[in-house]
């Protein structure tokens, strides 16, 4: 090698080590505006006082309706880490009871799969390859539905998950978290600019800004990881990740924990499996692993808030883990997702029309109209209520 390719060479490798070090210092201060998004929505909410929080309250206090809130919010969105971050930080300021999140939660999970089903669409104009696209993207739709099918009702009469939940973060939760809060520098910074933010600006106008931090920081940190992780690998990618069932779970859950995007990492599969690089079965183990790790976002943004918060982000990975662990090993469990999976989109090649009806009709008519209808017969309730206490007071005073 001559004295100009050495130089070469070395001018190469300071150039590559000065990218990655650029691209590990982008994650990094993204992850932190990911934070401070956190703590400047959790502090325009407790500004906004009690009125705010009982608007707020009223609209969960239906878990059907915080269900289906969780499921439009997260398809409109396409993250069900922006979804869940937001309900841990008004969870954190008592803005929701934990009761009222954990079906948010839930909607969430089902909402964040609408990507991979979308992905799945643009194979459309071939009838073999997206069959199993279609296949692919909705696996992981019918795998929350049927998770949501068992332990909705769990919760709901027994409360299952709040209850768990609430016993481990008792646990978990150290007394002193608000001095440890407070002495790490990082969180006393934050804690003085949204001061600063709301006392300028409004607390309405903060929890805007918050609002399109969240979304915008989570979908630079996927991009960010994606690139970091599997980039020019696509190739590898398949070799490494879905040589058994143990990787193609593991694999699930280490990239999505890392990405924080389970519709990133989900979608991944769709065209792997449309040109039958890996079987869907073994897509499914892929998806399992991705549905654990997309809690580690809720667990992250609870750090040093509340009791209630930790509940949450922990009754978000116990919904996950008891639904992946019945689905990993009960075998007649672990077959339902794919079998209705593979006969819609049978159904689908022969009449493309039900594959976009699907798509409009779960995640946003069928959720907008349970709403609308909800809200209404609760008014109704509530103003049926009113006439009869008038009335009963009427005749008292009469």
């Amino acid at each position: 090698m001559t004295e100009t390719e050495k130089i070469e060479d070395l001018q190469h490798n300071s150039k590559n080590l000065w990218n990655r070090i650029g691209r590990v210092g982008a994650i990094l201060l993204s992850i932190l505006s990911f934070l401070f998004a956190i703590q400047l929505m959790s502090g325009s909410l407790a500004v906004l006082g009690q009125d705010f929080a009982k608007e707020i309250v009223f609209a969960t206090a239906n878990p059907f309706i915080g269900l289906f809130i969780g499921l439009l919010a997260t398809a409109i969105l396409q993250s069900s880490s922006t979804t869940s971050s937001m309900t841990v930080a008004a969870v954190a300021v008592g803005a929701i009871s934990l009761e009222g999140a954990i079906p948010i939660i839930m909607g969430a999970n089902l909402g964040t799969t609408i990507t991979s089903t979308i992905v799945s669409l643009s194979f459309v104009t071939r009838s073999k390859e997206f069959e199993k696209a279609f296949a692919a993207g909705t696996i992981h739709d019918f795998f929350n539905i049927f998770i949501i099918v068992l332990l909705f009702p769990l919760e709901y009469y027994y409360g299952l998950l709040s209850t768990v939940s609430s016993h481990f973060a008792s646990i978990i939760y150290l007394d002193n978290s608000d001095s440890l809060d407070s002495s790490l520098f990082i969180y006393d910074l934050f804690d003085n600019v949204q001061r600063f933010v709301i006392s300028n600006i409004g607390s309405v106008a903060t929890l805007i800004i918050a609002f399109v931090m969240i979304i915008t920081v989570v979908k630079i940190i996927s991009n960010l990881l994606y690139d970091q992780l599997i980039g020019n690998s696509r190739n590898k990618f398949k070799s490494i990740v879905f040589n058994s069932r143990a990787r193609s779970f593991g694999w699930g859950f280490i990239f999505t924990s890392i990405i924080q995007s389970s519709s990133l990492t989900t979608s991944l599969i769709v065209p792997l499996s449309a040109t039958n690089k890996i079987h869907l079965h073994r897509a499914f183990q892929f998806v399992l692993g991705a549905n654990l790790g997309t809690t580690i976002t809720a667990i992250i943004a609870a750090l040093f808030k509340s009791e209630a918060a930790i509940s949450l982000a922990l009754a978000h990975f116990l919904f996950n883990f008891i639904g992946v662990a019945l689905f990993m090993v009960i075998p007649f469990l672990s077959k339902l997702p794919t079998y209705f999976a593979e006969k819609l989109a049978a159904l689908t090649v022969k009449y493309r029309w039900v594959s976009f009806l699907y798509v409009l009709v779960v995640f946003f008519l069928l959720p907008f109209t349970l709403i609308y209808f909800s809200n209404k017969q609760e008014l109704s309730y509530n103003k049926n209520s009113e006439i009869i206490i008038k009335s009963a007071s009427d005749q008292i005073n009469y």
